[in-house]
């Protein structure tokens, strides 16, 4: 990268992945599921681990059904967190948040979330996909601290947003090979908790573990933050996953979703996206079913 600023940068980078799609049918009900393994190099794929993910994932939606709608406490699939996690973190754009297009404008230094989730961006994270050593603009990658224990601490800029806002840039110009460099993430994710995921749903009465949504990008208000998106998993009973259930909704706001997280699971996992998931348990959601 060589700028008329005077930057001049260089860097090289690999990354890979292994995806695996399995198919499950017992009768007239077939079910799909998938799974992944992601590294810097082909060696440090797993694929016989991403294999039994996907296997798993389709055998036990067989059976499923649409549950009655109700409010209840949800686990989200780190999968799925991380889908969330991405659209937050446009939200967190600087140059968004100059325009009033981001729920999170004029709201720096405020409680947003619960004291519980720490959100970092940090494509100097080697394990991260989108790793990298330099942003767009030929600046210095780096780890940005974005809510602080549910405190909103900063919102992510390029030179261009960083000069309107009075600030430095935080090395988050993304770019095309046909475009001028834009503000975005590059690899953001949850700090990890300290509590597995099956002592997580060991702890839910009554809940449902959802590990799929359909339609989450285009059911995102990333002014208002209502969602409403298609969901599929699991439900929970008495601290155990019980019957597979699908065709529901999950609907809330995220500023409502981030307050009323309960827990933090320990099972981060880097997927092929600017995003890294962990488990994550979010009290009084609304499932619209039958």
């Amino acid at each position: 990268m060589v700028s008329t600023t005077g930057v001049r940068s260089f860097g090289r980078d690999t990354n890979c992945y292994v995806a695996t799609y399995a198919m499950a049918t017992v009768d007239d009900d077939t079910q799909t599921g998938f799974g992944f393994s992601v590294g810097r190099e082909p060696s440090e794929l797993v694929p016989s681990r991403a294999a039994a993910d996907a296997a798993e994932r389709a055998t036990r939606m067989l059976g499923a059904t649409q549950p009655s709608s109700g409010r209840l406490t949800v686990v989200l699939d780190p999968w799925v967190t991380a889908q969330f996690l991405g659209l937050i973190g446009y939200t967190l754009n600087g140059d968004a948040a100059q325009k009033g297009r981001s729920l999170f404008a004029e709201r720096l230094g405020e409680e947003v979330a619960s004291p519980l989730l720490t959100l970092i961006d940090d494509p100097t994270d080697t394990r991260a996909f989108t790793a990298t050593d330099a942003d767009g603009e030929g600046l210095a990658a780096r780890r940005n601290v974005l809510i602080e224990n549910g405190v909103l601490q900063k919102f992510v800029h390029n030179a261009y947003s960083a000069r309107r806002a009075g600030t430095v840039s935080t090395g988050n110009a993304v770019r095309g090979f046909t475009s001028t460099p834009s503000v975005g993430c590059m690899a953001v994710s949850l700090v990890p908790g300290t509590v597995d995921p099956a002592t997580l749903i060991a702890g839910i009465a009554d809940g449902v573990l959802v590990q799929e949504v359909s339609g989450l990008h285009s059911g995102v208000n990333p002014v208002s933050g209502d969602f409403s998106t298609g969901a599929e998993g699991l439900r929970i009973r008495n601290g155990e996953l019980a019957e597979p259930v699908r065709e529901f909704t999950i609907a809330s706001t995220l500023q409502k979703m981030l307050r009323d997280v309960q827990a933090v699971g320990s099972d981060l996992q880097f997927l092929p996206m600017n995003a890294a998931g962990v488990s994550l348990v979010v009290a009084d959601l609304t499932i619209s079913g039958s």
